[in-house]
């Protein structure tokens, strides 16, 4: 489905330079795209490509505008945040070339006689709706999902096939769970007693913001005495483990396989690199960015980038000693030429 360039602009906002009437089909990468097609320029290393590319019209920043000149000879979005806008674009691409939703519960789900499900939603094939739950307006809850007992999903949030959502989980509007993903299963939890494990109910709940997105076969276990709590805004990627009564701030983002240890409370505008690993109970501050692969093993209270297994230090620092650990092979051969020299000057001395 086709659009003018100009009806991307007056909706997404942005300076029109080049012919407002040209119509595009969707957007591509500046190495694909055609002549129906917008791309986008995020990097200033991709320049040169950009003036090649065949694409109808470029998203740019202004200096990337500025120093691509007459090189590039198709239309132009100028925007201060290209990697947004294309964001916001593909949304808008997306949406409108959707198949068009249509509300109803399929013949195949159970619905609890106390379950409230709005009209506008949409309840798919084999889909179970415990007692009291509450699925909201514009809601998707698609085939095979498990909605439990006084569980609530927000107003436009879609839940992918086959996700679990236990009893007394909360989740606000315009929410994203992917296939898989188990929101609410037990915290670990156990009292030790003589060597044995003695399991400790877990009577929390999963309280969950607007605007989340969580991965497919993600887990966010429910706290024990209080909530877990998922801040609006956050992102989780996929098969991440959130532990019990871990509080994630808003707009925090996780990548793949991260896992946070029960009660860790993390801060907001935090990001987490893949495999990062934080140990329980600790504190976060805001703006936190911790490298892939890393291990939290201490409270942070500073923001900054974190790198490292143990010992955690800041990025700089991590630096610093990465390059004196490549250099520890050759620093040893100079410290036995140094010992070899000053053994050889004692020896001459005490001739």
């Amino acid at each position: 489905m086709s659009t003018r360039l100009a009806e991307l602009v007056e909706r997404l906002g942005g300076q029109l330079r080049g012919d407002d009437a040209l119509r595009i089909d969707g957007i591509a990468p500046l190495s694909e795209a055609g002549a129906s097609h917008i791309s986008f320029l995020s990097s200033a290393k991709l320049r040169a490509q950009a003036a090649q590319s065949q694409a109808a019209a470029l998203i740019l920043a202004p200096a990337d505008d500025i120093a691509l000149g007459d090189s590039y000879a198709g239309a132009r979005i100028v925007t201060d945040n290209p990697y947004a806008y294309f964001a916001r674009a593909a949304q808008w691409f997306a949406a409108r070339n959707a198949a068009p939703r249509v509300p109803g519960i399929h013949a195949t789900a159970s619905i609890h006689p106390s379950a409230q499900v709005d009209a506008s939603a949409i309840v798919g094939a084999h889909v179970t709706v415990d007692a009291d739950a509450v699925i909201g307006p514009g809601a998707t809850v698609e085939a095979g999902c498990f909605v439990g007992r006084g569980a609530r999903i927000g107003n436009g949030t879609h839940l992918h096939p086959n996700v679990t959502f236990e009893s007394n989980c909360r989740i606000g509007s315009n929410g994203i769970v992917h296939a898989g993903a188990v929101i609410g299963a037990d915290g670990f939890g156990f009292a030790n007693e003589g060597g044995a494990w003695i399991k400790i109910p877990q009577t929390g709940g999963v309280l969950i913001g607007d605007d989340v997105e969580i991965g497919a076969n993600t887990c966010i276990d429910r706290g024990a005495l209080t909530d877990t709590v998922i801040e609006e805004g956050v992102k989780l990627d996929n098969q991440i483990q959130i532990g019990h009564n871990c509080y994630i701030g808003a707009h925090t983002a996780m990548a793949g396989c991260v896992g946070v240890a029960g009660s860790a409370r993390i801060g907001k505008y935090c990001t987490f690199g893949g495999a990062a690993m934080v140990l329980g109970h600790l504190t976060i501050a805001d703006h936190v960015h911790i490298s892939s692969a890393s291990m939290v093993s201490r409270s942070i209270h500073e923001a900054g980038q974190y790198t490292g297994f143990f010992p955690l230090s800041k990025n700089a620092d991590w630096e610093k000693s990465a390059a004196i650990v490549r250099n520890l092979a050759s620093m040893r051969e100079k410290i036995r030429d140094l010992e070899k020299t000053l053994s050889q000057l004692i020896e001459k001395k005490n001739e």
